[in-house]
């Protein structure tokens, strides 16, 4: 009973850290940033502000799921301490889950209270993102419990693991190039799609580097994805963990393209933008699973080669 109210709380703790994120999206996206004024945690000074704007609405909400959402992070950590707390990475994931939300929480505070440049505020999405990958793992582990998969039988090559460890540092590299994109305000700073303008190829100013350089960013990406998909589909179809995380992350890496598309020939339509923000946040997801697999095999790979250590020994003797 204790477990399966474990899994319910890790889920719903999931799903709260995700908001969270999509919420930092939204006030991004719609500059309700300073909706509170200089403010925090307060609202305009005030406990219940006197002036309701949609600017206030968004930033206000975002500042409460994000306390919510804190709260329901330290409650999992805890509670995941002390129940599968002998699983090798439940103490990691649970320390890193609670000091990056406060980290993510601190930077937003920072940010209204005395500005930060948008070199910083770009920060704020990608902390917010390891703690979400962080409860993620968590949730996983906590359901891993049942023995219902063995992902300590996995077996994963060098070539994978260059694969995996490369493509996670490299797309959290084309999360901060995204996020530098949001808040430099320069989204629509190319008109055109794929290239910069229809009447030219190479930007001629700041934001427009900047978008482009995201825009390459992403296509890599993409190009590095499809060939670790390709290995995985050639070398892992009999190891379900691994070829069916590479198939789901080149679906995601694939909408978060489209949709970045779609801001541009939308005209920065709302949903679009934020469902970009979502694809982006499952996609890290994905590849955080993956990078704890790679570890894992690791880890057997020497636990094994240890305890071969005294029958080895023994033989010389």
């Amino acid at each position: 009973m204790l477990q399966r109210s474990l899994k319910w709380f890790a889920t719903l703790t999931t799903l709260a850290m995700l908001f969270v994120l999509i919420g930092g999206a939204l006030v991004t996206k719609t500059d309700s940033g300073m909706g509170c004024g200089r403010s925090w945690p307060l609202c305009n000074g005030q406990l219940i502000p006197s002036e309701i704007t949609p600017e206030l609405v968004i930033e206000l909400s975002h500042r409460v799921v994000s306390g919510v959402a804190g709260i329901m992070v330290l409650i999992l950590s805890i509670w995941a301490w002390r129940a599968i707390g002998h699983i090798r990475e439940t103490k990691f994931l649970a320390a890193v889950s609670f000091i990056f939300l406060v980290l993510q929480g601190l930077i937003g505070a920072a940010a209204v209270v005395w500005g930060q440049s948008d070199f910083v505020l770009a920060l704020h999405f990608g902390i917010s993102l390891i703690s979400f990958a962080s409860v993620f793992l968590l949730t996983l582990l906590i359901f891993e419990v049942d023995k219902k998969f063995a992902a300590e039988s996995l077996v994963i090559d060098s070539k994978m693991k260059f694969h995996i460890y490369g493509i996670i540092s490299y797309c959290y590299i084309v999360v901060y190039t995204g996020a530098l994109v949001r808040h430099m305000e320069a989204s629509l700073a190319c008109p055109s799609w794929p290239l910069c303008a229809k009447t030219r190829i190479i930007p001629v100013q700041l934001h427009e580097w900047v978008q482009m350089g995201h825009r390459i960013a992403a296509a890599l990406l993409l190009i590095w994805m499809i060939a670790a998909t390709v290995h995985a589909a050639k070398q892992y179809r009999q190891q379900a963990a691994i070829y069916w995380s590479w198939m789901i992350s080149l679906i995601l890496v694939m909408l978060q393209i489209v949709t970045g598309a779609m801001i541009v020939f939308t005209n920065l339509n709302l949903y679009i933008a934020l469902a970009h923000a979502l694809f982006i946040s499952c996609l890290f997801g994905v590849l955080s699973y993956l990078t704890m697999l790679a570890f894992r095999s690791n880890y057997q790979k020497n636990e094994s080669s240890q305890s071969k250590l005294p029958k080895l020994s023994a033989t010389m003797k």
